[in-house]
């Protein structure tokens, strides 16, 4: 929950202006709060940039005040939709069960999904990572099935990592990233091999190097180190 309407002005004006810098096949997006989608919508124009919303909910319509749709982000002209942030996990108590719903609703207006999944510290320290993520991509799995995510985006974000300053060492990212993957590959190959997964968990420019390398992170999910233009193209320019 950051932003005004000259911060984000600035920040997508620093951000455009140095992505001849960021290789071609790199894939960069926004993610902006919802009052500033028509903005941003506006000053992207016909950038590469893709544009994004921070969450949505599972109904196209109703009694559900404060709440935005799928159906109405579609019409913003948006590529992606994040589903289940580790913030709307953990604050607004967001259930499994009611991501699935939301990364099902989304898929249904052709936007997609990038669905979050991550453990807490103490899960961590408990040893119950990979049931605790595993879980998260099962009870999506349930409702929308393997083929869904041909279509979709999944990103690791440990939630003691986040805004913490602190960051899961590159083989403790991969380590997941790895696990999220091969247990696809349990249901699709295919789908296992091409999908996207990302990692986000305290990125900035001088980490980003060390963690793209590893063989199973494709990008990452950018928090804190977005909000500043250099910051996040070094972080592209990484990717």
């Amino acid at each position: 929950m950051h932003g005004s309407l000259e911060s984000v002005r600035q920040l997508l004006t620093g951000v455009l202006a140095g992505l001849d810098d960021v290789p071609t096949e790199n894939v960069v997006g926004v993610c902006p709060s919802l009052v500033h989608l028509a903005q941003c919508r506006e000053l992207l124009g016909d950038s590469r940039i893709k544009l994004g919303a921070q969450n949505a909910h599972f109904e196209d319509a109703g009694a559900f005040t404060g709440e935005v749709s799928a159906a109405m982000l579609a019409e913003f002209g948006l590529s992606y939709v994040l589903v289940g942030h580790s913030e709307r996990r953990q604050l607004f108590n967001e259930s499994d069960e009611l991501i699935a719903r939301k990364f099902s609703a989304v898929q249904q207006h052709r936007l997609t999904p990038i669905l979050c999944v991550g453990e807490t510290l103490a899960q961590r320290e408990a040893g119950t990572t990979e049931q605790i993520v595993l879980a998260q991509l099962d009870a999506v799995l349930a409702i929308a099935g393997i083929k869904a995510f041909a279509s979709a985006v999944i990103a690791y974000e440990p939630v003691w990592a986040i805004g913490t300053g602190k960051t899961a060492s590159p083989e403790q990212a991969q380590e997941v990233h790895r696990i999220i993957r091969a247990h696809l590959a349990g249901q699709d190959a295919g789908i296992a091999e091409q999908i996207q997964l990302l990692y986000g968990g305290s990125v900035k420019a001088a980490n980003a190097d060390e963690l793209f390398r590893q063989n199973d992170i494709d990008g990452g999910l950018i928090g804190g180190a977005s909000l500043e233009a250099k910051e996040f193209l070094a972080i592209c320019q990484s990717a």
